[in-house]
């Protein structure tokens, strides 16, 4: 059997989505999983053991007759049996109709025209749980597992060698992640933190524990922001990820994960690291799983992140 996902968003949006595919192959272990992602999210899936292949599509993208008949050229040719489709554009399930999918499962929503199952569509709540009520549309009544990603050994090596170049591999450390996600920019959410108010929480950490580092994440959009935040304070350590998979092998080694809404958060919650994250009250029930102490947050009641104080966020780190 060859089972289509179709799931649009970035790369948060795909690991939110790791527990349906990991459902899918239980529950139909012989079976072959493939997805259909935009460019941006292929990355994600260097971590995920249960895709066979990744296809590439990007739904924001207004296309022609000629890229739909593409697209419809490939889901002929690997003869899916089931179909799973987050999108809500009519033209995508209509491929899969003509294709001959005998089941098509997405959301009950203006672009359901052409699905074999519909299922109600939550419009709140965390997003996994979200993704996850769409394998009801095959009779499964499996509760959504955690978000696991799975780290090779490459990654794991890499990431105690970069513990090593800087020094923090017997004593800890802390890492902090200020960049923003798609999720939350695709929605104008105000979530980028200031520097000086980083600052002030990295000097707050110090003086509280002065001999845990701090590190700062740069991946490839971060570096005015860590090269300013380093200008401000010397003794920053920096980590320089190359891709998602050490990226998250340096996050697996963390003591605590300082981040606003991000894939390192998502990535976070997946390796099991304790998290305290900075969001808009509309992310919290959404980006985090609900209950228990590893992933804490603090809201932003004015619907900023850049109001919530250094002093609010110290607090919270030392429990108090």
């Amino acid at each position: 059997m060859r089972i289509l996902t179709l799931v649009p968003g970035g790369i948060s949006n795909q690991l939110l989505f790791f527990p349906t595919l990991e459902t899918l192959q239980q529950t139909y272990p012989k079976s072959t999983i493939d997805v259909l992602v935009e460019p941006r999210a292929k990355a994600a899936y260097r971590l995920c053991p249960q895709v066979r292949e990744v296809l590439l599509f990007d739904y924001r993208d207004q296309y022609g007759l000629a890229d739909y008949l593409n697209i419809l050229g490939v889901i002929r040719d690997r003869e899916y049996e089931i179909a799973i489709s987050l999108t809500n554009r009519p033209a995508i399930n209509l491929l899969l109709w003509l294709n001959g999918v005998p089941n098509r499962i997405g959301y009950e929503n203006n672009g359901s025209w052409f699905l074999s199952q519909q299922v109600p569509q939550p419009t709140e709540g965390y997003l996994a749980d979200n993704y996850h009520a769409l394998v009801k549309g095959l009779k499964i009544a499996a509760p959504c597992p955690p978000v696991k990603i799975t780290l090779n050994r490459d990654d794991i090596d890499w990431a105690q060698m970069e513990q090593q170049r800087l020094n923090i591999k017997d004593s800890g450390y802390i890492l902090l992640y200020a960049g923003g996600s798609d999720l939350s920019i695709s929605q104008g959410l105000e979530t980028l933190y200031p520097l000086e108010s980083w600052l002030e929480i990295i000097q707050g950490i110090r003086h509280q524990q002065p001999d845990l580092p701090i590190v700062a994440i740069q991946g490839e959009l971060d570096e005015a922001w860590v090269l300013a935040l380093k200008a401000m304070d010397n003794n920053l350590k920096v980590s320089r990820t190359a891709d998602i998979g050490k990226l998250a092998a340096m996050i697996a080694g963390a003591n605590l994960l300082l981040a606003t809404e991000s894939v390192p958060l998502q990535l976070a919650v997946a390796v099991g690291t304790y998290t305290l994250s900075l969001l808009v009250p509309s992310l919290s029930k959404r980006v985090l799983p609900s209950g228990g102490e590893l992933h804490r947050y603090i809201e932003a009641n004015t619907g900023k992140v850049a109001d919530i104080t250094p002093e609010t966020v110290l607090k919270k780190i030392w429990g108090r």
